[in-house]
């Protein structure tokens, strides 16, 4: 059995425009909206954190350098609350800053998922690396990402995050065929980005969390502009796949796509109902 490299970067990328939720994206990143009390973008990396990762690569785009600033350092703000007695908010601010080391890459054109990974190749460099899309939202005991860390490191090649979706769904994601190997555990057999119904492999879609070989980064760049014109990181992968050992967890935990509005007030409730300040606040107005 393979043992594989250590991951110890992860990519995240923020480069979208967030267009769901405009008008409230017009100056502000989608990945700064506020989730309780933190933005999308801070449980993405704090996800990494925990799944023992400390170097953080944001793929970046126009208008974005807010979420570079909230991961930077502000030792003014930090000296302000101190000097208010809020030493709890100064802590808060100092731990954002402590996370993880950030740096970024920046994608100049609006290209797909496939060509804003590519565009992190020069820092990543020839090493196996993470992926967090920051609007997939997973609360699990263990992280998403360190569960599918434990399936690299005892198999190595690519691994992806999977779960069963509802059948109408299925357009809407990358979808896969796959053979069970153990509990929790699939090889990958085939991928179809946004399938029609009747081309859906199974009902096993692609979730946010990746984690891939550096290897991708030649097939991103030799893959056509699939589906709506774009580098589709799911085209890049089916042909990872065809030749290579690729693998998805069903991971244990619970999603919410935080990038619909839908999504991101299921979200806000969960949370909410596990903050110790506001848990029982949404109790007694859910009884009024």
């Amino acid at each position: 059995m393979r043992v594989s490299r250590k991951v110890r970067k992860a990519v995240i990328p923020v480069a979208g425009l967030g267009t769901r939720f405009l008008p409230a994206t017009k100056s502000m990143p989608k990945e700064m909206l506020t989730l309780v009390d933190k933005p999308l973008i801070q449980y993405a990396v704090e996800e990494a954190r925990a799944s023992g990762i400390r170097e953080i690569i944001l793929v970046t785009g126009a208008g974005k350098g807010a979420i570079e600033a909230h991961f930077a350092p502000n030792r003014e703000l930090e000296r302000e609350l101190m000097a208010r007695g809020k030493q709890a908010e100064a802590r808060a601010v100092r731990a954002v800053s402590r996370l993880a080391r950030v740096v970024s890459a920046r994608q100049k054109r609006p290209l797909g998922l496939g060509h804003a990974i590519g565009c992190a190749r020069d820092l990543v460099g020839d090493e196996p690396f993470a992926v967090l899309l920051p609007d997939e939202i997973i609360d699990a005991r263990v992280p998403c990402l360190r569960q599918l860390l434990a399936a690299h490191a005892q198999r190595g090649g690519c691994v992806v995050a999977t779960q069963r979706v509802p059948r109408a769904d299925l357009s809407s994601y990358g979808v896969m065929k796959v053979e069970p190997l153990r509990r929790r555990l699939f090889r990958v057999r085939g991928l179809v980005e946004k399938p029609a119904l009747n081309r859906a492999p199974s009902n096993y879609a692609i979730v946010g969390r990746y984690v891939l070989e550096p290897e991708i980064f030649g097939l991103i760049w030799r893959t056509p502009r699939g589906r709506d014109s774009e580098i589709q990181l799911t085209d890049a992968l089916a042909r990872y796949a065809a030749d290579r050992p690729m693998y998805a967890v069903a991971f244990s935990g619970r999603r919410f796509d935080a990038g619909s509005k839908a999504g991101f007030l299921k979200a806000t409730l969960h949370f909410a109902a596990k903050h110790p300040e506001l848990r029982r606040v949404l109790r007694r107005w859910r009884q009024s």
